[in-house]
């Protein structure tokens, strides 16, 4: 059964990509009528706040159609910026050797917070250097992770 999340992101990518964008990710923190569904949106040229402002309201045109959230919710649209979150297995791949902070659903080691190197992608296993030794997380089992910013 696909969480709300994957039905979401089914439902909005295309709708997004017509616009010419990416949809990197999407969040819903469901909390009653202070709920947010929050959208985050790339392009290789940057995002502007017109790229926002154009996907808001496609985005929220078919949310008004198709209807899936039965509470009353914040709509939220933005770019992933420098410390986006990681959402699947290629946007990992694709950052190989970046250092990030992962937040785990269930504890592993007695440890739910994580921060190493992404030094391999398998599958659904997320490989990561913390202090030294290598550390194998299941992408499922990620409730939160973004990359750590290098200036």
């Amino acid at each position: 059964m696909a969480t709300i999340q994957q039905r979401l992101t089914e439902m909005l990518a295309e709708p997004v990509e017509m616009l010419g964008y990416e949809l990197w990710g999407l969040q819903f923190i469901s909390a009653g009528n202070h709920s947010i569904l929050r959208l985050f949106i790339d392009h290789a040229d940057g995002i502007s706040v017109q790229a926002c402002a154009d996907v808001s309201r496609q985005v929220s045109a078919v949310l008004d159609v198709e209807d899936p959230i039965s509470t009353e919710f914040n709509l939220e649209v933005s770019s992933p910026g420098m410390d986006r979150p990681l959402f699947t297995a290629e946007h990992y791949q694709k950052y190989l050797g970046s250092d990030v902070n992962v937040v785990l659903n269930m504890p592993m080691e007695g440890k739910r917070k994580w921060r190493g190197e992404i030094i391999a992608v398998d599958g659904d296993n997320i490989s990561l250097r913390c202090d030294g030794q290598e550390q194998t997380l299941i992408l499922s089992n990620v409730q939160k992770s973004n990359l750590i910013p290098k200036f």
